[in-house]
């Protein structure tokens, strides 16, 4: 049987919204306000306090920015990925990103038994402490299943307990140790 991919059929892309709250995908109307946008990603992965446990993200200028902007939407329309942002609804900064992985990806990337489909997710510093994914990834999740994603997984460094804690809080379970420093959560349908 052949594998199902997040990409290959029609998908509704995920958007949440609540009073504080927006969850979208990232897209070309962005594109209206790129200087902006490309700054707050800058932003993310070149503070040390969202780096903590995930240094390999991390991005040195904004001309780094810009280019994990263009190659974002170039995967997303390759289907290589699908990049939400997380915005405040009163300001419309960016607080965090989910990225969401197809299978197809992760076995380029994974030597595994079976690959399910990963989420990643990350938070600006300002907006950790505030039970932001606790909220969200259980809405993300539900959006995911609708539109027949299976299996999800994710990839969590051991010291970051307070990751752990929103995975299993949503309904992930530890799977087994990913390598040295990770372990893998997953849940299913």
């Amino acid at each position: 049987m052949a594998e199902r991919s997040l990409f290959n059929y029609p998908m509704r892309n995920i958007h949440l919204e609540n009073d504080k709250l927006t969850v979208r995908p990232i897209g070309t109307a962005d594109i209206s306000r790129q200087k902006q946008l490309i700054e707050e990603i800058y932003s993310m992965p070149s503070d040390d306090e969202t780096l903590q446990y995930i240094p390999e993200k991390r991005l040195h200028s904004i001309t780094e920015a810009q280019n994990w902007l263009g190659s974002t939407l170039l995967n997303i329309h390759c289907g290589r990925n699908q990049t939400h942002l997380i915005t405040s609804k009163k300001s419309s900064k960016l607080l965090g990103i989910i990225d969401l992985i197809p299978p197809s990806v992760a076995r380029e990337h994974y030597c595994l038994k079976r690959y399910p489909h990963f989420i990643e997710f990350y938070l600006n510093s300002s907006a950790k402490g505030k039970a932001l994914m606790s909220a969200l990834l259980p809405k993300v999740i539900s959006g995911l299943k609708s539109n027949g994603v299976a299996e999800l997984a994710a990839v969590v460094n051991r010291k970051n307990i307070a990751a752990s804690k929103v995975l299993l809080k949503a309904g992930f379970k530890l799977v087994n140790s990913f390598d040295e420093k990770q372990d893998m959560y997953a849940i299913s349908a």
